[in-house]
């Protein structure tokens, strides 16, 4: 895809101060530019790299002062950072452009297909599926019976949607998720045995969704594991049955929610958190990577760390006292070995 200077500056609202005419056919770093390529600046650390990139084009605020000459052609405009993330979405857009359908391919004739939906080779789209408008479902992907999904939506290779799922509009499932697989559900048995426990729920994924490759969020034993509208789910995550998320909150990777948890709107989960089952969590926590969530958090917009839980402040003052314990030990050897000596003196 190649634009020119003065086409990008009409789609970010701003204006060029060069060559209109020049032409660009990728993005870059502004340390990393190239000719040809368009890069932009928002932070003054990086300005003194505006005078010596190789970039053909630089996203520039409107009120910066040049300092020296510039061989690239500028484009101004209001917020430079805003206006690189508002191309960066386009560019997303345009090159994930995608609509037809790709033999082999297998959509069951009970099946409604939406307009302008993308079928990638290899996909499978089962009984009674409802698919929106404007739906992309790269190869790969399998779609179960009585699975619904939102217009606008897009399915990366790999993901699989286990049936009577629910699925939103403008969401975004990257490749292996999985959704609407089993519960972790078994009943122990007087033989030291597990019996399994047939999970007969489902998943609702609400809009405005993004999941990360390889999460996992497991249908519920009865009703619905319910991720809110505008969730941001990271890679690698366990999501247990019957759990409730928040609206707009993000979880970092590598974080597990045990079964019939409900997570608060605003969350903010850091990487590697655990949470045990049949609790709470407050709306606007805030909780540091590697804690333990190990009971109900009632309080709303407080942040906690540490394993288990507690306040961040007092988990703070606890890892000053935890390196200061080897220097505490010697003290405290020191001091037996004082009092010894003062115990034996005096007999």
């Amino acid at each position: 895809m190649q634009f020119t200077a003065n086409q990008i500056a009409t789609l970010l609202h701003g204006y060029v101060e060069g060559n209109q005419e020049v032409v660009v056919n990728q993005l870059a770093k502004i340390e990393e530019g190239e000719d040809g390529s368009l890069a932009f600046l928002s932070n003054p650390k990086y300005e003194h790299f505006l005078y010596e990139t190789k970039a053909s084009v630089v996203i520039v605020n409107e009120d910066l002062a040049l300092q020296k000459p510039v061989g690239a052609t500028l484009i101004r405009v209001k917020d430079a950072y805003l206006a690189f993330s508002e191309l960066l979405r386009v560019y997303d857009r345009l090159r994930n452009e995608r609509t037809g359908t790709e033999t082999p391919s297998f959509v069951h004739e009970s099946a409604i297909l939406g307009q302008d939906v993308y079928l990638g080779a290899f996909a499978y789209v089962g009984r009674d599926v409802k698919i929106g408008n404007n739906v992309k479902i790269y190869p790969q992907v399998y779609i179960g019976d009585g699975v619904v999904v939102g217009d606008n939506t897009t399915l990366f290779s790999g993901v699989k949607v286990y049936y009577d799922s629910r699925i939103g509009s403008n969401v975004i499932l990257h490749s292996g998720v999985v959704i609407g697989s089993d519960g972790f559900g078994f009943a122990p048995q007087a033989d030291g045995t597990y019996s399994k426990v047939p999970q007969i729920g489902n998943v609702i994924v609400e809009d405005d969704i993004e999941i990360g490759a390889n999460t996992v969020i497991d249908r519920a034993t009865l009703g619905s594991t319910i991720i809110r509208k505008g969730v941001k789910l990271d890679n690698l995550i366990q999501i247990a049955h019957n759990v409730e998320i928040g609206a707009d909150t993000v979880v970092a990777a590598q974080t597990g929610i045990s079964g019939s948890t409900k997570i608060g709107s605003s969350v903010v989960i850091g990487g590697q958190v655990g949470v045990v089952g049949h609790i709470q969590v407050a709306s606007g926590s805030q909780i540091q990577a590697q804690s333990g969530i190990n009971r109900t958090i009632a309080l709303a917009d407080k942040k906690w760390g540490g394993s288990p839980a507690m306040p961040y402040s007092s988990n703070l003052r606890s890892q000053v006292i935890y390196s200061k314990l080897p220097a505490l030990e010697r003290r405290l050897t020191e001091l037996e070995a004082r009092l010894k000596k003062l115990n034996d003196d005096t007999r």
